[in-house]
């Protein structure tokens, strides 16, 4: 499923998991431009599946490693937690974004949690993701169905066309691992990576977000998977 290169993990020792991440900063993967602004308005909102904590711990040692060698440290101060994006969509397209809770609720409702297995390392062939490195989900038929059942959804209940690149035929899933890699190290940050002996690494998707994406990163609604209730921030 993922593009680009990829590679598995392999020797070295672990690095601790980090203190949990704060929640007033960047969101990982976010372009400078859309963080340089205090007091700037949402730049888009994202949908997105996050993990059950064990899962989420190992993902957040990756993020302590590249902090700590200085290949990128943008994602341990983020705000977001350890996620996989099932859609992006600017703020201009989406005025009132509580208009998508009662979709995500219902696709909530309606879904048990789902084994996930990290895989592989890979890093987005596009010239515009440079700098960047995932960890990539071995495919499965649920995740693709999950991804298009929000699609639908939204499509049909929310009156939401989906981005061609989160559509179901272009959507790759992925879990951002690194971002502004400086050029030139990117073969040091997929060893960091190996050296954590960190892949292949499983667990589950317990919730599905919405997000609010600015200068800094606010939750709007979260809703687990299997359950009819949810939360809405304030």
């Amino acid at each position: 499923m993922a593009q680009g290169t990829a590679l598995s993990a392999g020797g070295g020792a672990a690095v601790p998991t980090p203190a949990a991440v704060p929640s007033t900063t960047n969101s990982p993967g976010t372009p400078r431009s859309m963080a340089d602004e205090a007091g700037a308005p949402a730049a888009y909102y994202a949908v997105e599946l996050c993990f059950d904590p064990a899962l989420e711990n190992q993902v957040l040692k990756a993020w302590n490693a590249m902090a700590r060698r200085q290949l990128s440290s943008r994602l341990i101060d983020a705000a977001s937690r350890p996620h996989l994006p099932l859609l992006h969509l600017p703020a201009t397209a989406l005025p009132d974004p509580l208009r998508l809770a009662p979709s995500l609720r219902a696709l909530a409702s309606r879904l048990d949690p789902l084994p996930l297995a990290l895989s592989s390392l890979a890093s987005p062939p596009s010239p515009l993701d440079a700098g960047v490195l995932f960890l990539a989900p071995t495919p499965s038929a649920a995740l693709l169905g999950i991804h298009a059942q929000l699609c639908e959804l939204l499509r049909k209940d929310a009156g939401v066309e989906v981005p061609e690149e989160f559509r179901p035929d272009h959507w790759v899933p992925r879990c951002a691992v690194a971002v502004d890699v400086p050029r030139g190290r990117m073969a040091e940050a997929f060893c960091v990576v190996r050296e954590l002996k960190l892949l292949p690494v499983s667990g589950y998707l317990m919730d599905i977000t919405l997000v609010e994406v600015g200068p800094v990163v606010r939750e709007l609604v979260s809703y687990p998977l299997g359950c009819s209730g949810g939360a809405v921030a304030d």
